[in-house]
């Protein structure tokens, strides 16, 4: 007897709505800062420019991702595209991670012989970045902690002005001190701690695309909670994963050899799944019988 659920309401349209605004929005502000980097030769600027576009186009990965997330599913595709939402943060941080080298190279070389900046147009460029950084970040808000495509774009845009932060700060002490040095050393602060968080993101996203159990999600807690209910004398099978950005599904074989209402037990289950663990498309399998125990023992021992 098998039971399944699909209790997870989708806001796909929203999501499509928000990543298209903020990509537009950073593909405006990247055309106009890299425009002033190249007229002052700040690599300041240039970086964050640099680093702008590598978000633009992680942003767009992010809204191809929504849109293809609201692909029905189909005889060859019976999930529909969802998982396309766990390789989006994938190739983000990829990119991130090529830009930050990118800029800790240049900005090595120019430590060497820093060239004059006018620190003005930096520091009133920046803090435009920053305002539109952190306005587009506001779009993306809800969910960024359960949804990692989210998280991709809210990471981007949250770094995003974090540097255009530093390179105000860096403006400030050319103009005020002429710490020419100030312009590359921004630079390569700003690729290191890019490249941190990207390597995180990379760390994240790799797990979501082998199917690995959510970070949030406790396997034993659910082997423990599955175990413990009315009439199951053992659980096998067990299998968590995400299945797109913000669902998890699950599967698991349950021996319960009494009779009695299996649908209302694998209906109140899967409720009790989804309120507890955050499981939304849990398919259990009820069994009985001594072949589905050997069944269980040999599974234990492929294990050892």
């Amino acid at each position: 007897m098998h039971g399944h659920s699909h209790s997870h309401a989708h806001h796909h349209g929203s999501s499509t709505r928000a990543f298209a605004a903020i990509t537009l929005i950073n593909l405006a502000f990247t055309a106009l800062e890299a425009g002033y980097g190249f007229a002052t030769d700040s690599l300041a600027l240039l970086s964050d420019a640099l680093h702008n576009l590598g978000d633009v186009l992680g942003l767009g990965l992010a809204w191809g991702a929504a849109v293809l997330a609201k692909r029905r599913p189909t005889g060859r595709h019976t999930y529909g595209w969802r998982r396309a939402t766990l390789l989006s943060p994938l190739a983000n941080a990829a990119l991130l991670i090529g830009f930050s080298g990118a800029l800790a190279w240049e900005a090595v070389r120019r430590l060497g012989a820093p060239p004059q900046i006018p620190a003005t147009p930096v520091i009133v460029v920046a803090a435009i970045g920053i305002a539109v950084n952190l306005g587009a970040a506001w779009f993306v808000r809800d969910g960024h902690a359960h949804d990692l495509n989210r998280r991709g774009a809210y990471l981007h845009l949250v770094a995003d002005a974090a540097v255009s932060l530093a390179a105000v700060l860096a403006g400030i002490g050319m103009l005020t001190l002429g710490w020419a040095w100030l312009d590359p050393a921004t630079a390569l602060l700003v690729g290191a701690v890019v490249a941190v968080g990207a390597f995180a993101l990379l760390r994240d996203s790799f797990d979501a695309t082998m199917d690995a159990v959510p970070a949030g999600i406790d396997q034993a807690a659910v082997q423990a909670f599955l175990a413990g209910q009315p009439g199951v004398s053992a659980v096998h099978h067990l299998h968590i994963w995400p299945l797109g950005a913000g669902e998890v599904a699950m599967t698991a074989h349950l021996v319960r050899a009494e009779a009695g209402d299996h649908d209302a037990f694998i209906g109140r289950l899967v409720h009790d799944l989804d309120e507890r663990f955050g499981i939304h498309h849990p398919t259990l399998q009820i069994e009985r019988g001594e072949a589905c125990i050997q069944d269980m023992h040999a599974q234990a021992d492929q294990g050892h």
